[in-house]
């Protein structure tokens, strides 16, 4: 498993672990039973907070992702490949959102939105 942290950053750095790890797993670098470094060994060697990634670790765990054992570790669960796709189609959503909201703060209007969308779609 390898994440690598960006300090300079605005984006939180338990957000960067679990992002790095979602992506791992629906790539399938990360497989089902897999385990993961634990807190402590993972915030050693990202030179963390051993908070910081037992924040990302929770929070993987309540989406479903992983599986903590008390005393053995965490460890990826199987996942659902329709459940991949729907994050990564809301991963996209957010991403889209996002471009129209800048482009919306730069004066754009909805149909130069949809061209300059257009455009980019274009083989």
């Amino acid at each position: 498993m390898k994440i690598m942290i960006n300090h300079t950053s605005m984006q939180p750095i338990y957000e960067q672990i679990m992002e790095q790890i979602k992506k791992q797993i629906m790539q399938g670098e990360l497989q089902e039973g897999d385990a993961l470094a634990s807190v402590r060994v993972l915030a050693k060697d990202l030179k963390v907070s051993a908070l910081t990634v037992k924040k990302a670790y929770d929070l993987l765990e309540e989406e479903g992702l992983i599986t903590t054992v008390h005393g053995k570790g965490s460890f990826i669960l199987g996942t659902n490949p329709a459940m991949l796709a729907e994050q990564r189609r809301r991963e996209v959503e957010i991403a889209m959102e996002q471009a129209v909201q800048k482009g919306r703060a730069c004066g754009m209007d909805d149909g130069e939105l949809l061209e300059l969308l257009e455009l980019i779609l274009e083989p």
